[in-house]
């Protein structure tokens, strides 16, 4: 058995920047299912939205966010998020981050669907993979932070209620046991669940699954994001073409390449995530035929410099993307329900936590604004670990109030020590 005062469960944003948080207070263990890079924080292409520009303001970027999450959000978690956003999205740019920058020198601001301003920062179209690499860059300099690669989680170690580490397997099929003070699960989301879908392979669930089989609460499983553009060619993986793509004018038009999103809401293109993915769908189905992302009315020397992943992607498969109408459709991209917790990553069992993707602290209500993901992951992970470090292992979870816990996902009994995870299980509590 082995022993750590921290244990994290998890490499992507909201891992990592805990991990950076807990270095100086004692001995981190990071467990990363896959390579350590491997996480939907690299796939993320279109940005990290923070009110930092001079027409922004933390009470727009929340107004906005509340009315992507159809008004189901917690506000008291969106005020956290926004209000914290902006200092943590200025300590990325003091780390090094490579943000694209305007004419004057300063961060590049861009917009997506549903954000009333300019808001979102962004490296290309790979700013996931800019901000995962400086988070890693910081970890590895750190002593005391110990990576574990390649190492599947199987069950959470519960001790009367808390939560005291974590069982694993390595590559070999062995068997190990890793005890914490306190135990942070970061494991992302449940994409993989889905026949379609933007997520990568790891994402499958796993976190939700280990902390229901330890007792702790999950809500809101059913409000499961689907991009509205993902590649859809058949035999094709379902690759994420960015919504900042419409936010800089890109269209999407039906098989008779006519624009239609102004027939289902008055933002046209810019509508929130899910009323795109729903008009896409009812367009499809009304025509009889495919939908297709057009960029052919912009410069195509601006299209291919802005979006150069994206452009790389499509020339693969045959396509030109500053010319070409892309095949797109909806596929699952982002759980906004988890593990219940509050806003400082505290789950209804003591000693384990959560933060990013696989928490539920009612921030994205039932659909997340564009670019939220990544400041998600950043603000409650540096939460959660502040959380952790406390004598009382982050006090008493205090749920935020007017927002319910959904008692038919509450398992209510004890955890299974040695059941197996899978997607499926998820799945069948997505479906109660």
């Amino acid at each position: 058995m082995r022993a750590a005062d921290f244990l994290i469960i998890g490499s992507g944003v909201a891992g990592l920047r805990a991990a950076i948080a807990l270095a100086p207070a004692g001995r981190v263990v990071v467990l990363t299912k896959a390579d350590p890079a491997e996480s939907n924080t690299g796939y993320a292409q279109g940005g990290i939205a923070a009110a930092v520009g001079d027409d922004d303001s933390p009470e727009l970027h929340a107004a906005d966010t509340v009315r992507a999450g159809d008004g189901l959000c917690d506000e008291s978690a969106v005020r956290v998020l926004v209000g914290e956003g902006p200092a943590y999205v200025r300590e990325l740019l003091e780390w090094g981050t490579r943000f694209d920058r305007d004419a004057r020198g300063r961060p590049a601001l861009g917009r997506e669907a549903a954000h009333s301003v300019r808001r979102v920062l962004h490296a290309g179209d790979a700013t996931g993979r800019e901000i995962g690499r400086v988070l890693w860059n910081l970890v590895a300099g750190l002593r005391g932070v110990e990576i574990v690669a390649h190492a599947l989680v199987t069950r959470l170690i519960v001790d009367g209620p808390h939560v005291v580490g974590a069982s694993f397997v390595d590559p070999d099929g062995t068997s190990h046991e890793i005890h914490a003070k306190a135990t942070l699960l970061a494991t992302g989301g449940a994409g993989q669940v889905f026949r379609e879908t933007t997520n990568p392979g790891v994402a499958t669930g796993d976190g939700i699954a280990l902390a229901y089989h330890a007792g702790a609460g999950v809500a809101d499983l059913e409000f499961v994001q689907f991009h509205p553009t993902a590649l859809n060619l058949p035999g094709v993986p379902r690759f994420l073409i960015s919504e900042a793509l419409r936010g800089e004018g890109a269209r999407l038009v039906n098989c008779h390449r006519e624009a239609f999103m102004s027939r289902f809401h008055p933002d046209a293109d810019l509508a929130p995530r899910d009323i795109v993915a729903r008009s896409i769908m009812r367009e499809a189905d009304s025509t009889g035929g495919d939908i297709f992302l057009t960029l052919a009315h912009l410069d195509p020397t601006y299209v291919v410099e802005r979006f150069p992943t994206i452009a790389d992607m499509c020339r693969r498969v045959g396509l030109d993307l500053a010319r070409d109408p892309i095949p797109v459709g909806p596929a699952a991209h982002y759980i906004m329900g988890g593990v219940y917790t509050d806003g400082w990553g505290r789950t209804s069992r003591p000693g384990l936590y959560a933060a990013g993707e696989v928490a539920c602290t009612g921030v994205h209500g039932a659909n997340r604004l564009a670019s939220n993901s990544l400041l998600e992951g950043l603000v409650f992970g540096a939460r959660a670990a502040i959380a952790m470090q406390s004598p009382a292992g982050g006090g008493d979870f205090t749920p935020a109030k007017g927002w319910r816990l959904r008692d038919r996902y509450d398992p209510g009994a004890p955890a299974s020590r040695h059941q197996p995870l899978a997607s499926e299980e998820v799945r069948d509590l997505m479906w109660r």
